[in-house]
């Protein structure tokens, strides 16, 4: 429910952007009067540190330039927060969400470039990034299970961080800002669910042995 509203959200922020700027929008880099939205709430190190404007970190998060940008950062936000909320619950997701979120944010802020202050960062990935730190988070307190989990994706986070360093117009101080403020937090307040194991008892002695789940192994498939 509440990654269905975080995508609603984005959509609804996105069509006031076209409105604003015009059809442009609708092309995959963006386009039209681009820099009305961009007054309206994109996020400038020096609109913040010199005149104040700390909202800009929370409204650039719903800003995208273009169909491109919002069609990756949201189907990136459906496929990770509906693991996070189902994982931690609604409440938590959405407090780790917003913190990485905000977190994010003052990455731009405090750890961009002097020469890029009036360079405006806008979009949901710092966020985004934020549940992507969450899953490891989760992966590493499940123990032996989640490693699983934590294997799974590591190709995905390198992938991604690599993009974030060598694109030059991607923030990576708001993608790795947003990743480890996702990690840290979901440590501290994530709990695994107990995992009960069952008891075997020799009926004999009366003796009674550990045991321990195991993933099963997956089925081996034919070639054809």
């Amino acid at each position: 429910m509440t990654t269905r509203a975080l995508v609603f959200a984005n959509v609804l922020v996105f069509v006031w952007e076209i409105i604003v700027a015009g059809p442009g929008m609708l092309s995959m880099m963006g386009g039209g009067n681009e820099l009305a939205v961009l007054n309206a709430g994109a996020l400038w190190p020096a609109s913040v540190l010199v005149d104040g404007q700390w909202w800009r970190i929370l409204t650039s998060a719903f800003l995208h330039g273009g169909l491109l940008h919002i069609s990756v950062n949201m189907i990136s936000l459906w496929s990770l927060g509906r693991f996070i909320e189902m994982a931690v619950g609604s409440p938590r997701m959405v407090i780790i969400y917003f913190a990485s979120l905000i977190v994010s944010g003052l990455g731009v802020v405090y750890l961009s470039a002097p020469a890029n202050a009036m360079v405006p960062t806008l979009g949901a990935s710092g966020a985004i990034f934020g549940l992507f730190g969450a899953l490891f988070a989760i992966g590493l307190k499940l123990g032996r299970p989640g490693m699983q989990l934590v294997r799974a994706n590591l190709g995905i986070l390198i992938l991604n961080l690599f993009i974030t360093f060598t694109v030059p117009s991607i923030s990576w101080q708001a993608h790795v800002s947003g990743l480890i403020a996702g990690f840290l937090l979901t440590l501290a307040i994530y709990t695994p669910p107990r995992r009960v194991a069952p008891v075997v008892v020799d009926a004999a002695t009366g003796h009674q042995y550990e045991t321990e789940y195991q993933t099963p192994e997956p089925p081996h498939q034919a070639h054809q």
